[in-house]
């Protein structure tokens, strides 16, 4: 995978050296990044893509950051981090005819520390066939529309260090998987609606037996073998109807559900077909002339387990987050014109198992919460510096919250 992913770049690095392109093609749009559409736009919704007229095209994000964590009174001390940098590349194949991908350099800490290595992915590799603005085709490596995070994830968008728990660590984010389906968007006045429907491949029955002792989703992303094989033999199904008003802002109701594991070998049956099933909700409002903006999403997972399991094996989990971001400053700053100064929090939650214990009934606590207190500047709206302040509290199994992690992170993205 990684000498494949080394030659797309030196071959688009190569064209791009040859080839006779005016230098004023390439001149980047200063369109915010936050203008008036659906989370389903994310993936074109990017500055490389604005006012552009080359064939190819090329962009990307970067982001880094300092932290200094302790949790139960214990330090790393201070620790530097380059997160990630992904590298957009876009083509218009012909009229109606789209392609774009996205190779990301991935240096996530907490796997790292758990003994996971750097990644070089494919995180998104499609073509669209445009048909009607209602019904549209799109086939080839796509990020499920779970939610809104997992379309809408980069760095540069958001007031905070790290993704939300709930959207990465119960939810597999950033999903994504080989498949195929139709997309549309419908407008009337100050209306959008929009919809996406995919079958694809998916989930495995890794999500149960791991080494983590609880039922985990994101433990998926680490078969890459399922953007080539399906081990159920049945598709994971992904849809999801957007609306936003434009004054107000945007909702999104999604699902995505499959038979994950293995039931049927040489034509014989050899286990009961289990399920999988995810319910989203995601929001992203105005408020009043203040524009304080809201963000937040919420999931509910529902895993059929098998009865030979042990009940820290999770059949219902749930989790949620919310970003309230307030401008307090808008102007000029040093030679950027639209500098803006942000307070946020984010608010989160996470629940890995709703279920009681076989023996004495009583509630299994493996759950999280924290808040998040913020200040960022953007002085372009696709830059932002931001600092944050993380309080969280993760309880055992018997409800004691025994693990509390404080500290702050420093850290910077930005298009390029």
């Amino acid at each position: 995978m990684r000498t494949f992913v080394l030659f797309l770049v030196f071959t688009f690095s190569h064209y791009l050296t040859q080839a006779q392109i005016d230098s004023s093609l390439f001149k980047k749009s200063t369109v915010s990044t936050s203008t008036k559409s659906l989370n389903m736009d994310a993936i074109y919704n990017r500055p490389f893509m604005l006012g552009t007229q080359q064939h190819v095209s090329l962009g990307g994000y970067v982001e880094g950051n300092w932290q200094h964590m302790a949790t139960n009174g214990v330090s790393l001390g201070h620790q530097f981090q380059f997160r990630r940098m992904s590298l957009f590349m876009a083509s218009s194949l012909s009229r109606h005819i789209k392609f774009l991908s996205e190779l990301e350099f991935e240096n996530d800490p907490g796997e790292l520390m758990e003994g996971e290595k750097m990644e070089i992915d494919i995180e998104y590799a499609a073509i669209d066939v445009e048909i009607n603005p209602l019904l549209n085709f799109r086939s080839g490596i796509i990020l499920n529309p779970i939610g809104a995070f997992n379309q809408n994830h980069d760095g540069p968008k958001w007031e905070f260090v790290d993704r939300p728990i709930a959207m990465t660590q119960l939810l597999p984010a950033t999903w994504n998987n080989a498949g195929a389906g139709f997309y549309g968007k419908q407008y009337r006045g100050n209306w959008m609606l929009g919809y996406e429907a995919y079958l694809s491949s998916g989930f495995d029955s890794s999500i149960i037996h791991n080494d983590r002792s609880k039922t985990y989703l994101p433990e998926a992303r680490h078969n890459a073998a399922r953007l080539a094989y399906i081990p159920s033999g049945r598709p994971l199904f992904t849809t999801k109807i957007a609306v936003r008003q434009n004054k107000i802002g945007e909702f999104g109701i999604s699902y995505m559900g499959q038979t994950y594991n293995v039931f049927m070998k040489n034509s014989l049956k050899i286990d009961a077909p289990r399920r999988l099933d995810v319910f989203a909700f995601d929001f992203n409002v105005s408020l009043g002339k203040l524009n304080t903006n809201l963000i937040g999403e919420c999931a509910y997972v529902k895993v059929q387990v098998p009865s030979s399991i042990s009940s820290n094996y999770g059949s219902k989990q749930f989790g949620a987050f919310l970003d309230i971001v307030q401008p307090i400053f808008k102007g000029i700053v040093m030679t950027w014109n639209a500098s803006v100064v942000n307070l946020a929090c984010r608010f989160e939650y996470a629940d890995w198992n709703l279920g009681t214990f076989a023996v004495s009934n009583s509630k299994i606590y493996e759950e999280l919460w924290s808040v998040v207190p913020a200040i960022s500047f953007r002085p372009t709206p696709q830059t932002v510096l931001r600092l944050n302040y993380r309080i969280q509290q993760q309880a055992d199994f018997v409800g004691d919250f025994t693990i509390k992690t404080k500290g702050l992170s420093l850290g910077m993205s930005a298009y390029f």
